[in-house]
């Protein structure tokens, strides 16, 4: 009979985006197979590493974890050394690259982008100049603004990226610190980027973008990439915010009604970025179809997407024909090479 692989499940963080890792954590808890894998949800927050080990919820996290070589002490007494990690952390350190890095130092296999892919990938400033020259894929006009940086007066970036325009973390997720300027108040821009600095040391300015925003799932796995089913979120609120996203204020339709052709022009998008910016595993690429000429504009690339009740990847397997359970397993088969 073959060992079970123990996985470490992680969630938490240090970010605003805890509570979605719980939700995520939980679920993949659940799914993995357990003829295959022997699963225990971590929680890290800070410098505490800490372990449930007899279910998903992270109050019951209470046995630290050894960072000398990524195990812990079961309440039977034997030690147990993680063979895996699954990491579900969306924002630092589990979407940026530095949890990455620690499980690379311990020669542990995860579940998401290397460190380096990660770390650009969160940063939407460069992702966005690594794909600019990336053909199919379509960029909205920015400003970044760093920390100290002087403000620009409204009609100054008014100028530069029309109105309405957004304000949004440069590194951060789930749409926290975002905000829709829709007039030239200086007040209120000061405002929404003092919000945004809240989540991130930069700032990203961006032109709006009018048209039906659009995700898309793509994992190599099993020996093969899989490009998943298009979503279409309809928010009921001005744009796919928290609220939108984790609060049910949102209709997501998948697989999207959209013609055949632009369906293929996201599919060959979603690749380019895939590609382009060295992701592995599964991913999801959000995009805005532009109103009047159809034309794919990205938005952000997620390399730990969520995978709670409520997120858009197990939506998309669904629709494949893929449960959960068997999407997992060929993830962690794929990332254990």
């Amino acid at each position: 009979m073959t060992q079970r692989k123990i996985v470490a499940v992680i969630v938490g963080g240090d970010s605003s985006e805890d509570v979605i890792s719980y939700k995520s954590g939980a679920q993949v808890w659940e799914s993995l197979d357990r003829a295959l894998f022997e699963p225990y949800v971590v929680v890290l927050r800070g410098t505490s590493w800490r372990v449930n080990p007899t279910d998903a919820s992270p109050e019951g996290a209470v046995l630290p974890v050894d960072l000398n070589d990524f195990s812990f002490t079961h309440p039977d007494g034997h030690p147990v050394r993680f063979d895996y990690a699954l990491i579900e952390i969306h924002g630092t350190p589990g979407e940026n690259g530095i949890l990455q890095g620690y499980l690379e130092l311990m020669h542990i296999p995860y579940s998401t982008c290397s460190p380096e892919v990660s770390a650009l990938t969160f940063n939407k400033s460069l992702c966005k100049a690594v794909l600019r020259e990336q053909e199919g894929i379509y960029l909205a006009k920015e400003l970044l603004l760093r920390r100290g940086d002087p403000i620009p007066a409204p009609q100054d970036i008014i100028n530069r990226l029309g109105l309405p325009f957004f304000i949004k973390p440069n590194a951060s997720g789930s749409s926290f610190g975002v905000t829709k300027i829709k007039e030239a108040n200086a007040e209120t821009i000061t405002r929404a980027i003092e919000a945004a600095f809240e989540e991130s040391d930069a700032v990203m300015l961006e032109q709006f973008v009018d048209g039906r925003e659009v995700s898309c799932g793509m994992m190599v796995a099993g020996g093969k990439e899989w490009i998943l089913p298009v979503t279409e979120l309809v928010s009921s609120n001005e744009f796919f915010d928290y609220e939108a996203k984790y609060e049910g204020a949102c209709r997501e339709v998948t697989p999207a009604e959209l013609p055949e052709e632009t369906v293929k022009r996201l599919n060959r998008a979603t690749a380019a970025a895939y590609h382009a910016l060295g992701c592995r595993s599964i991913v999801r690429v959000d995009f805005i179809i532009e109103r009047t000429s159809g034309l794919p504009y990205f938005i952000e690339v997620n390399t730990t997407p969520g995978m709670s009740a409520a997120s858009i990847v197990p939506q998309q397997w669904r629709a494949a024909g893929l449960t959960m359970q068997d999407a997992f397993t060929m993830l962690i088969n794929e990332t254990s090479k």
